[in-house]
């Protein structure tokens, strides 16, 4: 179990890094309104990607880790099992959820809206704050996968 959590937390953790070192930046050399779609058509396709089924399970698995070991203290592992989850949930998912998403929704209702004189000031915005998030998500992503292959 242990094995698996940490291939799904590294998976999680190369698709942030991908996305922070060189995706957002070949889209920050688009024009606004071509980055923006393509954001858009990206957010689209990874709510029916592979990508989903890993996102809950490694989040469920670390919400359930967490549960257990607050119940079921081990001194040796349980506090690197209950930082590890902390970390992940607090620092994705946590950020994913009132972060980034609402970011994405921000996205698509730009690229719904007729009026296009704005979009190089809304891409830049978006795309800043939506970075600098995911660094955030790249962050914690690693850590808590580092955290569990001290067990």
């Amino acid at each position: 179990m242990t094995g698996v959590l940490i291939v799904l937390l590294g998976i999680m953790t190369g698709i942030y890094f991908a996305f922070s070192v060189f995706v957002m930046g070949a889209l920050n050399r688009l024009m606004a309104k071509e980055a923006i779609n393509v954001m858009n058509s990206i957010n689209q396709l990874i709510l029916r990607s592979g990508f989903m089924p890993v996102f809950f399970a490694t989040s469920l698995c670390l919400f359930g880790a967490f549960i257990w070991h607050v119940f079921h203290w081990q001194s040796n592992v349980s506090w690197l099992w209950i930082t590890s989850a902390l970390i992940y949930l607090l620092g994705m998912f946590a950020i994913t959820l009132f972060g980034n998403v609402p970011l994405n929704e921000w996205l698509k209702r730009t690229q719904e809206d007729a009026d296009t004189s704005h979009n190089q000031a809304r891409w830049r915005e978006y795309s800043v704050k939506w970075t600098m998030l995911n660094h955030l998500r790249v962050l914690s992503s690693g850590v808590a996968c580092y955290l569990l292959t001290w067990l």
